[in-house]
């Protein structure tokens, strides 16, 4: 059965993803259209949780304080409201950090006020969109199909590979058989810090060593204030080591001033995406080689909850960081190359926490690798992503523009750099939801 709503001159749009991009997404256009349908297409029962607000652990937080983590840039307290209005977290202040069960439920609520004449959803995955020169077409895996003037594909993130054999997934928070067990967590990212919470809150009393090639830490969140800076005093093209050496600096200057490294790190954000837009293919590729580890962990900070546990853990001596390349898993332990060179680690249970790790040519969503396999979209030379203008729209093999196919969040970083945050997320909804509101009526 073909899906598709009447021919009641209203505009008819498919968003493939219904995690947090893809609820972000329906939430402004909704909110910003009264002529717009929107079918969304998503397999899972629950809309929004995606990876990363599907865990039910309350002692899992945001990674963000609430007041930046409403859905809607221009309501920064709508996120708190609901916090109070719900009775989910009536003591919430803006400045807290709420957990990522609480933030699913939020971004599910922001669709269950409009009713089946705005938005409809397949519960489904989408293996394929054809663009046709009047219309766009998504088709099933139950053989259906549902035509609309324009799509957008918000698949996220890749389900994560399975981990080697012998080991336990990043997301997977089945405890060790023991509390006494020896865990080794492979990757010191945030994946890490929510089972080292999880290990802890559980009672594990048994030894906990993180390891990965730099050996760095998340981050701890503190009282900061974004310090307001102007694009005109970046380097924008300069050389990556160029641009390094200004941020330093202007650490420096910050902190000579009373203020703190995060103020400028903060302030900094807003410019990413042209900073990312300046450099050329090299520039990128040196960036993610020697910078991008060191931005990370500054960046996505943990909240103060999570380091005060980490903390402890570590100067009671039960959780160790060690510098080192995981190697292999074998019957007698992990074995790993530091820089004393190789050694192995007895261990009783091993974690793997080393993030998206994808080909996304053999790993994405269906519906992408159906785009590039057909030519209608192409990964960007990094093989970071879908290749998009800055704009969203998605380009072909051949390097043609889509006009009614566009691609946001995670799938289409590429273009963008940092846009796997939520507050990074929804500003790139509202300026979709602003652009397809201008786009001329021949497009649909």
């Amino acid at each position: 059965m073909d899906g598709q709503f009447p021919q009641d001159g209203c505009r008819h749009l498919i968003i493939v993803g219904g995690g947090a991009s893809g609820v972000l997404a329906a939430a402004h256009l909704l909110r910003n259209n009264p002529f717009l349908r929107i079918s969304m297409i998503e397999k899972s029962q629950a809309l929004g949780c995606g990876i990363a607000y599907s865990t039910d652990n309350p002692d899992h937080l945001l990674n963000t304080r609430v007041h930046n983590m409403s859905a809607f840039p221009d309501d920064p307290e709508h996120f708190l409201r609901w916090l109070h209005d719900s009775g989910e977290a009536p003591a919430a202040t803006p400045d807290c950090f709420a957990s990522r069960a609480a933030y699913g439920r939020y971004l599910e609520s922001l669709l269950t006020v409009w009713g089946r004449d705005r938005l409809v959803c397949y519960r489904r995955e989408c293996l394929r969109v054809e663009e046709n020169p009047g219309c766009v077409r998504a088709h099933l895996d139950d053989g259906s199909s549902i035509t609309g003037h324009l799509a957008i594909l918000a698949t996220g993130h890749a389900v994560p590979q399975h981990p080697p054999q012998g080991m336990h997934g990043g997301w997977d928070f089945t405890p060790p058989a023991a509390p006494e067990a020896d865990v080794a967590i492979i990757g010191t990212g945030l994946s890490m810090v929510d089972h080292v919470v999880s290990l802890l809150g559980r009672g594990h009393r048994g030894r906990i060593t993180c390891l990965s090639r730099r050996g760095l830490l998340p981050r701890a969140h503190a009282a900061s204030r974004a310090l307001a800076i102007a694009g005109a005093e970046i380097p924008l093209g300069a050389p990556v080591s160029q641009l390094l050496n200004w941020l330093r600096a202007r650490i420096r200057q910050a902190e000579a001033e009373g203020q703190d490294w995060r103020d400028v790190i903060d302030g900094l954000r807003p410019h990413v995406t042209a900073i990312w837009r300046s450099w050329d293919e090299d520039s990128r590729r040196r960036f993610l080689r020697h910078g991008a580890s060191w931005w990370e962990v500054h960046r996505h900070r943990m909240p103060p909850q999570s380091a005060a546990l980490i903390a402890d853990a570590e100067t009671r001596g039960q959780l160790h960081v060690l510098k080192a390349r995981f190697e292999r898993l074998a019957g007698d332990g992990v074995h790993v190359l530091t820089l004393e060179g190789a050694r192995r680690l007895p261990v009783d249970h091993v974690i793997d926490c080393r993030g998206i790790r994808r080909d996304p040519e053999t790993d994405s969503s269906p519906v992408v690798l159906d785009l590039i396999a057909t030519g209608q979209g192409r990964l960007d030379p990094l093989r970071l992503g879908l290749d998009t203008t800055g704009d969203a729209r998605v380009i072909a093999r051949d390097g043609r523009v889509s006009r009614r196919l566009f691609a946001i969040g995670p799938c289409a970083r590429a273009a963008l750099w940092e846009i796997t945050a939520i507050p990074d997320i929804r500003v790139q909804c509202a300026r979709l939801a602003g652009l397809l509101d201008r786009l001329p009526e021949a497009v649909v």
